[in-house]
């Protein structure tokens, strides 16, 4: 089957050649579970996306940073960040922006390990690897002791889940991506789940109809 990397890259491309791209995520069985936000795709902030950078300290690690959107912008105002993501095409699009990005699993190793300032989990990729708190633990172990990790995630009430998912792109002929944990995660959901990472909360605010939260390590 198709890896998800595949089909996000491909998906890349196309949007960099001024053409359709549809990504969603579906059931195993292709029951749509959430359309993703074509504009996080892009090289250009998205609405919600400024107080979020305004936030992020220097020394921030970006992981899930996709082609640099936001790895980018916090380079633009010179401070140290980097990058993280597994897709070589994302990884690519990035570099030759400007942004400073290694392609890397983000549970691997990685450079700086425990001396980030900050860690920054946006456009829904608390999901990564669908176990939020795992994923949490990790962040920590990057930032050093009064660290913030920055995390966007859904509205409050609208529910925490986690399973299989495949990537689909509705704008083209290919089939969906092979399954692939992940996991969504509602504000109010949030802080119980950072406890246990021995992280706690000390903001939440919302910005063009999305959420975010920041946690201290």
């Amino acid at each position: 089957m198709t890896a998800p990397v595949a089909v996000f890259g491909a998906a890349l491309r196309r949007v960099e050649r001024g053409e359709p791209a549809a990504l969603r995520l579906v059931a195993p069985d292709g029951t749509p579970v959430r359309e993703l936000d074509r504009n996080a795709w892009h090289r250009g902030l998205r609405p919600g996306d400024g107080a979020l950078v305004e936030r992020c300290p220097d020394g921030t690690v970006d992981l899930g940073c996709g082609p640099g959107r936001l790895t980018g912008a916090l380079a633009a105002t010179g401070r140290r960040v980097l990058g993280v993501d597994v897709s070589p095409q994302a990884v690519r699009y990035a570099r030759r922006h400007g942004a400073p990005v290694v392609r890397q699993d983000l549970f691997g190793p990685l450079p700086g390990e425990g001396g980030w300032t900050g860690a920054l989990l946006a456009d829904g990729n608390i999901g990564i690897g669908g176990d939020p708190v795992r994923l949490l633990r990790r962040c920590r172990r990057l930032v050093r002791p009064g660290g913030a990790v920055l995390v966007e995630v859904d509205p409050p009430g609208a529910g925490s889940w986690s399973g299989p998912v495949a990537l689909a792109d509705d704008a083209s002929d290919g089939p969906a991506s092979a399954p692939f944990a992940w996991a969504f995660v509602a504000a109010d959901d949030l802080a119980a789940l950072a406890e246990s990472a021995a992280l706690h909360v000390t903001e939440t605010w919302t910005e063009a109809g999305r959420w975010f939260v920041s946690l201290q390590a």
